[in-house]
This record gives C-alpha cells, structure tokens and sequence, in this order.
C-alpha cells in the first residue's frame, strides 16, 4: 500500500519512475455486477431500486419494446436477441446481415416503425464490411417474424470510410427518420460531402425528403440534416415539441447535448470545450461565429451514449428530465454511471445529477419503457439489462 501510494506522490511531483519499475495501472478494478436489487437514494425521487433483468448480453448497444411486452436487444458484434419475460433467448434472431464487428463498429441502433403493429418493420443501423478495412454506416429494415427479420434490405449505405463511430435512429414527429452518424477523427465532419459526422435526415424508405436544408445544393450530400458532429451516440425526440436532440462525445472533455436544427453547424473539429487525449485544447475557443452553441456540457468527459426524456408517472420527480449513460468519467475506467439532466421550460439546464455509480458500470443505453419504468442496457462483455423502479418499502 505505501509503494502505491509513493507511485502516486511521486508522479504528482513529475517524479518518474525507477526504470524497469511499472506505474500502476490507471483506473478503478472491474466489479462483476451482483444479482440484486439494489437500492439507492437520489437527490429529487428519492429510494429507487435497481432490479437486474437479466446478464449474458455481450456488449449490447440498443433497446426495442415490443407491443406483447418481449424487448429486442442489439449486440455489436452482429447479433440480435430477444428477452421475454425477463429470459434472455439464448439464440440470436436470424435475418442481420454481416457487420464490420471492430472497436465501436459493429450492429447499432434499433427502431421500431411508428405502425409496427400493423407492419412489424424494424429498422437498425449497423457497419456494413467493406473491402481493405472500410465500413460504410447503414440503414437497414427487416419484418420481425417470429424468430427472424425476413425481407432484410439496405435502405441507406454511407460511403466507404476507415472512421469508425457508432449510430442512433429515432423517428420524427415528422414521419422521417433522424440518423447520426461519426467522425471523430480526419475532417469529414466538416465536409459536406461526406455522411460521416452528420446527423441525417431520410423517409422511411431511405429517400432523401425534398424539404431536407441543402438539397439542390452543389457539393453537399442531400441526405445531411446538420454537420459538425463527433461520435453521437444517444438520439431522442422532444415528447412536447418533437424537437430533435443528439449527444455527442468529446475527446477529453467537451461532451455535449444539442438541440439539432436543420442546416446547422456544430464546430467539430473545428471547435471543442475539449482538449485532444495528448492533453492540447483542441481549439483557443469554444466557439466562433456560426457554430451552434451545445445545451449541456461535460468537463471532464463522461463517455455518453444512450439518451431519452422522461415522460412517464412511476417517478413524477423525474418528469421532463433526461437522462443519459456514461461509460467511463475523466478517461477513468470504470467509472461508468446514469446522468440525469433538469431542464426548465426552455431547456436551459437548472442542475444534474450522477446514478448508479456505486455498480461501477459502463452505461450504453437507457430508455423509458411502456410500463414507466427506465431500463438501462450496461456495456460489458457479460453485460444487464437493469430495471429502474420506485423502492416499495
């Protein structure tokens, strides 16, 4: 214990170590979830309990409810599982094509078609492998038939990149579908002739709507909505107004929440509350002149992904709030956690609060279910589903 904390003394004094000496490893050691509940107090609902659906999700990304109650569950490396009565099905559904299944490519986002009781069509987002290393970010549905998507069919495929970032779908109140895509690295961001970094906007179909802001417009891809994006990887729609918010990664620091407005720019790479892993400012300011402002920041980053408003009344507390995951705070792992956001009526944050962080798990996805109750998807190898309710005692 005293050479570790020595190690730590010394290295805050720019003091390096004794050569053939190891630093000790940076981070806090992983917790295996335990079985459950769990209870904890917060600061507005007060006693919630965590209750641990079910394990055996390997590094799932994205959450569906179905109309009978069973959820739908991606994983990044290309499966698609179902959960029913709280029992993981232990074989994959049939029918998802091939994914590029490397770092955070991989199966993404899932969606249900606003009339799937009547079509049963899914949507998904996934890294469609290419030749010499490229993706291309793409836009699939299929009708859930039973065990297996059948009729699978491409709607949508980016170009061919070596970017890689993750994906989130959500349909507008509009009838289209808003679809992120990343570039955390290289200027596609900022080009408008590449889908990576955006956040694009498409009919159901895939099609590109004619009122979309630069059609018709030389040198810009039709299908962009808004540019200037990092990795995005939480998507939700306003439950009063239908207003479209993203959340974005920063490098190290610079996490954001915006408001997404068609043919609008969001600074990235250009500029950043973050400094670049190396340790620079990734610009002198965090702001210039026509680049839209984020409603919520992070200093230091907390690794978001997954993003929804509470809108239900097993937490009235929570009402009007939105919440996100975290998978790691401060290049910390795993310091993962469940943020909750308080907004007032004009969506301007009034204060925020950390969950879940005694679990020590990366959050990937959170959302609200039929039932009121949040369920949050944790990014492990053996990862939970967990469910979010009122403590009854």
């Amino acid at each position: 214990m005293f050479a570790f904390v020595l190690a730590i003394v010394l290295a805050a004094a720019g003091v390096s170590q004794p050569r053939g000496q190891q630093a000790p490893p940076i981070g806090i050691p992983h917790v295996e979830l335990g079985g459950g509940p769990f209870t904890f107090d917060t600061a507005e609902q007060h006693k919630i309990r965590v209750v641990v659906v079910t394990k055996g999700l390997s590094h799932p990304w994205s959450l569906a409810f179905l109309p009978d109650g069973a959820m739908l569950v991606t994983e990044r490396a290309g499966r698609l599982r179902m959960i029913r009565d709280g029992v993981l099905d232990p074989r994959p559904l049939a029918g998802i094509p091939g994914v590029y299944a490397f770092r955070n490519a991989g199966l993404f986002d899932i969606a249900l078609h606003p009339k799937f009781a009547e079509n049963k069509l899914v949507y998904f987002t996934y890294s469609k492998p290419g030749e010499n290393g490229q993706q291309a970010t793409t836009l699939a549905r299929g009708r859930l038939d039973g065990s297996a998507l059948t009729d699978v069919r491409d709607l949508f495929v980016g170009e061919w990149t070596t970017v890689l970032g993750g994906s989130r779908i959500a349909f507008g109140r509009d009838g289209m579908i808003y679809m992120t895509t990343g570039a955390a690295t290289g200027n596609a961001a900022q080009d408008p002739n590449s889908d990576y970094g955006k956040v694009l906007r498409l009919r159901e179909d895939g099609s590109v709507p004619g009122d979309n802001p630069f059609v018709g417009r030389t040198g810009y891809k039709p299908e962009i909505y808004s540019l200037g994006h990092r990795d995005q990887l939480g998507l939700t729609i306003h439950p009063e107004t239908g207003a479209v918010y993203s959340n974005e990664n920063g490098p190290n620091g610079g996490d954001e929440i915006n408001l997404i407005l068609p043919g609008r720019n969001y600074g990235w790479p250009l500029v950043s509350y973050g400094r670049t892993y190396e340790g620079p400012r990734v610009s002198e300011a965090p702001w210039r002149e026509g680049i839209e402002q984020p409603l919520v920041i992070w200093i230091p980053s907390i690794a978001l992904s997954g993003m929804t408003f509470y809108t239900g009344d097993r937490f009235p507390a929570w009402k009007g709030n939105v919440f996100v995951g975290g998978m790691r705070q401060g290049e910390i792992p795993p310091t993962g956690r469940l943020e909750r956001v308080v907004f007032n009526s004009k969506m301007e944050e009034l204060r925020r609060e950390s969950l879940l962080l005694d679990l020590k798990q990366r959050i990937r996805d959170v959302r609200q279910g039929p039932d009121g109750f949040l369920y949050v998807l944790t990014e492990e190898e053996n990862a939970a589903l967990l469910r979010i309710e009122p403590d009854p005692k």
